[in-house]
């Protein structure tokens, strides 16, 4: 059955103490290109690329009709019940469009705390959206919030509500307590715009180079504007970030894409080790550095600084033992995904409390 929310725009607090450490679900953001507008939208391709992942958080959804239709889609196409929280309609009184996360019943669960945010100072044109979730696999549970950054004339328009994001980033700590956070959607704007160096202080993207927007060359992207952001240090257990060829899954170009899907590709994160995500094709390049070639996890290459760009190499923490182990070391890939604790220097690990392990060199 599927089931739909609608969310006050009161800011809510949550009082729960938990942490999600191993969720083994797949966790995505799309810019869906006004969906619900019109009638080129193919509701089938759609949900042939969306039931790869578990969650998705949608950004310019224009109705909720969109959002009933692509669950009845992913139903069909995998057999699965599905549902969507969605929020409000947000924006300006020329354009407003709606945020929605959808999910697959069978591996997540709304646990609570939908909600859009508060903007007493209106820094954002549109709201940020933000909900708990719990993965039925392991009963953990993870907040997810989504963002759709003000494109405008040009890139010094987005530049204030980048910047606000490190408040809105401290405000979603407080909401949800003790509880891992991703923050998700399209930025317009690049990772490595200093316009991000406040929110980088706490929290790193996941993907660094390449594009996630579909240039109407075919087979070339544009501008890294999607993306997803985790705390330093986050206790999920990512083990692949990857921005999903969508095209190349339909077997459609560029412009076939474009007009009957969306000119953003999503980005999946998987979180443990579910077998949905494995074989999609992915932009060539577009993940953090080295990661596709090798088919290694992203735990060992995510981002560490804002100045110094990819951090190829990161520190990994045992958070059972509380010894954390540098790529050299023998027992570097031996940790369990569940366990592991992401530092980008030696000097985060042993301000966190952990030691060098005994059989590094």
């Amino acid at each position: 059955m599927r089931r739909f929310f609608r969310t006050a725009a009161a800011a809510l607090t949550i009082f729960f103490c938990g942490c999600a450490l191993g969720a083994d679900i797949t966790v995505g953001t799309w810019n869906i290109k006004r969906l619900g507008h019109g009638d080129q939208t193919s509701y089938k391709a759609l949900a042939h690329v969306a039931r790869h992942a578990d969650l998705i958080a949608v950004q310019e959804v224009m109705n909720e009709s969109a959002i009933d239709r692509l669950l009845l889609a992913l139903e069909n196409a995998t057999g699965d019940d599905w549902s969507a929280i969605n929020s409000h309609l947000v924006g300006s009184q020329a354009y407003k469009e709606m945020y929605s996360f959808i999910f697959n019943e069978s591996s997540v669960a709304y646990e609570d705390g939908a909600v859009v945010y508060l903007d007493r100072g209106d820094n954002f044109i549109r709201e940020p959206f933000s909900a708990r979730f719990r993965s039925r696999h392991s009963g953990d549970v993870f907040a997810v919030a989504t963002v759709h950054i003000l494109y405008g004339r040009g890139v010094s328009d987005r530049l204030s509500e980048i910047q606000q994001l490190a408040a809105y980033w401290t405000w979603l700590g407080e909401v949800y307590p003790d509880t891992p956070r991703m923050l998700m959607g399209d930025f317009n704007l690049d990772p490595n715009n200093q316009a991000w160096a406040e929110l980088r202080r706490t929290a790193i993207p996941l993907i660094t180079e390449g594009a996630t927007t579909l240039s109407s060359i075919n087979g070339r992207y544009a501008n890294l504007y999607d993306n997803v952001f985790v705390s330093r240090g986050s206790p999920l257990p990512i083990t692949r970030a990857v921005i999903v060829d969508f095209p190349k899954l339909l077997g459609w170009d560029h412009e076939k894409s474009r007009a009957h899907v969306s000119d953003h590709a999503p980005i999946f994160v998987t979180l443990g080790q579910p077998s949905n995500a494995v074989n999609l094709p992915f932009v060539d390049g577009r993940m953090t550095r080295g990661q596709q070639s090798r088919g290694s996890s992203l735990g060992d290459r995510l981002t560490a600084s804002a100045s110094t760009g990819p951090y190829l190499e990161a520190v990994r923490g045992n958070r059972n033992s509380s010894i954390y182990h540098r790529p050299d070391c023998p027992s570097y890939e031996a940790i369990s995904p569940r366990n592991i604790v992401l530092f980008p220097s030696e000097q985060e690990a042993v301000s966190a409390g952990y030691r060098l392990a005994g059989n590094c060199p």
